[in-house]
């Protein structure tokens, strides 16, 4: 078992090109079956949007999620968010907040 404040601390890496993404600042839970569907990572690098202008909101599907670590997140992100990964049924998106 994990708890969400173990998986707040760890670095989330993009597996594609090796680029420390942030860390999570949000989930998306499927309220009916429980399960997670996806890690939400504030890509702005401020906490919560705070001391700054609009961030931006990196959602990683979880089907996304390659490993989770003793410290380390990988995640399979294309390299432009806006550009769907190879194979996958779910792209990472970006959201303004």
């Amino acid at each position: 078992m994990m708890k969400i404040s173990e998986l707040q601390v760890k670095d989330i890496v993009n597996m594609d090109n090796g680029k420390r993404l942030g860390h999570l600042t949000d989930l998306e839970i499927n309220l009916s079956t429980g399960a997670i569907e996806a890690l939400i990572i504030n890509s702005s690098g401020k906490m919560m949007g705070l001391f700054g202008k609009e961030s931006e909101e990196v959602v990683i599907p979880w089907k996304n999620i390659i490993r989770i670590g003793s410290d380390v997140i990988l995640v399979e992100v294309p390299n432009h968010y806006g550009r769907p990964p190879q194979n996958a049924e779910q792209p990472s998106t970006i959201r303004k907040r």
